[in-house]
């Protein structure tokens, strides 16, 4: 005999699935009892539903395999949302097993009853509820293979009664559909590309995460046009390392080269990104889009050729049409741009920055009181890390600092909340990340709002042995917003945060844990939590002062910061 938990948990298990995150009860009992029944699949129990679902995404991502986390009747189901919805912006194939009521009672308001095929209807690819035993296992195949197919999230929900209902004796085990071939665009738009390409007197490149498998490619069109290429945050991987053709970022974690290499071409060439920031794209340029999600193509700016197809075999069909170019005047200039507002950057990260001259007359004005600089921390874990070690970062501050000082070289992996834009991913999906491999470094970047908002899951890292490194820039700040505020002209309001000290938390929850206030001993805190080899929290004292300024402020950016400075003085005199 066998149930419906069982085939479900049998199934997952060969397909690959290795971990199931959630929190135990009521309805899902039987699934859970399955799991513990199955040395295949470990059962993370989490402390919160939403780290479960941000773990999740996260394994997704690094795998391309399908994540999977639980959450049980009502709440239990609602609290997976928002890490669901971060699976769905960022394209993880992603399966959640969520509760419900038993089925007699579906439809009588009863205790914890939500309606989840209507509750996840936005976040999800396909939202079914399993009514009986026989529906097994096409509703599971069904919702895998959608998962899959549109790189985003199922929803399967399963009444209190059905896990232990048994199958069929004839039911046939599940089967998944296997991934489609990629695909090179159609002959006649490549044409039309490389013909706009080769008329073009200058071509910038902005490259994303769709293009990380076409590096070779990539780096033969930059050099066959002499373009420069912008990357985007999630392009980093695979794209930024020996790369002289790459200048940075564009937005507001960019730097000025971008913003020129934009106004200064004549074609933008867009591949495999999708990159939201309607006001960073350059106006009044042609521009050639390369995805291969049709739906991708021009709604982010008016795209004058599209080009449907998979990067790789795209790229490589276009590549024999294009022209060499040999005059480098547009990309020496680009480089030349990059190269020198890198080397400004740079001199932040120096533990004595603030003892030179200039460094005291910065900070007597942004650091009065002598704080670590953000842009130390991020670059001192560049040093150390591992070449194969993957980084989380939380939304705000903290990813403007890995963005520009951690340099993505070897097989290093970035993950974050970048198309959600959420608060709290990175300590989640740090122990996601780590679970698929405890013997592989993974440094979660947090806010300290970010890490404070699901804190009760530091333990689970020491529960269940991941030895993740937890970097706390403790600013006592929500500082992005800080930042937009003061560029708006307000002054700063609700932003300041009443911290513990977050090393003495980290400790009472069992971690290894460092606070830091110093400059001097922050590159050997970094470099000892890194070669722990167990779950570790750096709680690093950072000035809350620091600007980040996006590539090329406006008048109103600078006279909105300047008013609101004033407003704060005054208020605070």
């Amino acid at each position: 005999m066998t149930t419906v938990a069982e085939m479900l948990v049998e199934a997952l298990a060969e397909h690959g699935v290795t971990q199931v995150w959630g929190v135990v009860g009521d309805a899902l009992n039987p699934v859970t009892d399955a799991i513990r029944r199955d040395d295949r699949i470990e059962w993370i129990g989490v402390r919160h539903e939403e780290a479960a679902a941000f773990a999740a995404g996260a394994q997704a991502q690094l795998t391309g395999r399908i994540g999977v986390c639980m959450g049980t009747v009502g709440p239990g189901s609602i609290h997976l949302l928002n890490g669901l919805y971060d699976a769905k912006k960022s394209h993880a194939p992603v399966l959640a097993i969520c509760g419900q009521v038993p089925s007699p009672e579906m439809g009588t308001d009863f205790f914890q009853e939500v309606n989840n095929d209507v509750l996840f209807a936005d976040v999800a690819q396909f939202a079914q509820t399993v009514t009986a035993a026989s529906q097994m296992p096409q509703l599971l195949e069904q919702a895998v293979n959608a998962a899959y197919s549109g790189q985003g999230v199922a929803v399967l929900t399963m009444p209190g009664d059905i896990g232990d209902e048994e199958v069929a004796k004839d039911a046939r085990n599940p089967k998944f559909a296997p991934a489609a071939a990629e695909a090179a665009a159609p002959d006649d738009q490549l044409a039309l590309a490389a013909k706009v390409l080769n008329d073009a007197s200058a071509v910038t490149l902005l490259v994303g995460q769709g293009a990380r498998e076409a590096r070779a490619e990539i780096l033969q069109l930059a050099q066959t046009l002499q373009a420069p290429m912008v990357l985007t945050l999630k392009g980093k991987e695979t794209l930024e390392q020996d790369n002289p053709f790459q200048i940075g970022q564009s937005g507001l974690i960019g730097n000025p080269s971008t913003k020129k290499a934009f106004d200064d071409c004549e074609v933008l060439f867009m591949i495999g990104t999708d990159f939201p920031y309607r006001d960073w794209y350059p106006k009044g340029k042609t521009v050639i889009q390369l995805d291969a999600r049709a739906e991708h193509i021009g709604r982010r700016t008016q795209v004058d050729h599209a080009v449907v197809g998979h990067t790789k075999p795209s790229l490589q069909a276009l590549l024999p049409h294009l022209t060499a170019r040999t005059d480098d005047k547009h990309l020496r200039e680009a480089t030349k741009a990059y190269g020198e507002w890198h080397e400004r950057q740079q001199k932040l990260t120096s533990p004595d920055h603030d003892s030179t001259f200039l460094g005291r007359l910065r900070g007597k004005a942004d650091n009065p009181d002598e704080r670590i600089r953000p842009e130390a921390v991020a670059a001192a874990l560049d040093r150390h890390a591992a070449a194969d070690a993957i980084f989380t970062s939380d939304t705000g501050m903290s990813t403007v600092w890995i963005s520009r000082f951690v340099e993505f070289r070897g097989t290093r992996r970035l993950l974050g909340s970048y198309n959600l834009g959420s608060m709290a991913n990175a300590m989640p999906q740090a122990l996601g990340a780590q679970a698929l491999d405890r013997g592989r470094q993974v440094i979660a970047n947090c806010g300290d709002g970010g890490l404070m908002m699901l804190l009760g899951d530091l333990r689970t890292a020491v529960s269940y042995q991941l030895p993740v490194t937890f970097v706390v820039y403790d600013n006592g700040r929500l500082g992005m917003v800080k930042l937009e505020q003061e560029q708006g002209g307000l002054p700063e309001f609700g932003t300041k945060l009443d911290n513990p000290d977050l090393a003495a938390v980290a400790a009472a929850m069992g971690l290894k844990s460092t606070r830091v206030t110093s400059a001097d001993a922050l590159d050997e805190a970094v470099r000892t939590a890194l070669t722990s080899g167990e779950p570790y929290l750096l709680d690093i004292v950072t000035n809350p002062d620091e600007i980040a300024l996006p590539p090329k402020p406006s008048v109103h950016q600078a006279w909105g910061f300047a008013i609101a400075k004033t407003k704060e003085t005054l208020e605070s005199a």
